[in-house]
């Protein structure tokens, strides 16, 4: 699987499942989030375990400026929290070295 399809969708599984044990823990939602959110978990790492590479590492690694793309679009859409110039450029950043982690030309 291409990996600008599944970090994305392994991003989304990630936010989802985190956010329903935030849900159950920190804002008193039901223990019953807890189903969707292990669901959620599981459906992340099968999605990195997708990406294409010899390294474990490098896809989590690549992964993580993905990951911090979508908390940061996750604050702003779903928080209403609008994320300022220093949260768009570290996510700059952060996007940048995920594309330079995917893109770098290796031998193995």
């Amino acid at each position: 699987m291409p990996a600008a399809l599944a970090y994305p969708l392994a991003a989304l599984a990630e936010i989802a499942g985190c956010f329903a044990i935030w849900s159950w823990w920190r804002l008193g939602a039901s223990a019953a989030w807890l189903v969707p959110g292990i669901v959620a978990l599981v459906v992340f790492g099968w999605l990195l375990a997708q990406v294409e590479t010899v390294a474990a590492g490098r896809a989590f690694a690549a992964y993580g400026g993905v990951y911090i793309a979508a908390s940061v679009l996750w604050m702003w859409l779903a928080e209403g929290n609008r994320p300022d110039r220093w949260d768009a450029l570290g996510t700059a950043v952060c996007l940048l070295g995920a594309a330079i982690i995917l893109a770098a030309p290796r031998t193995n």
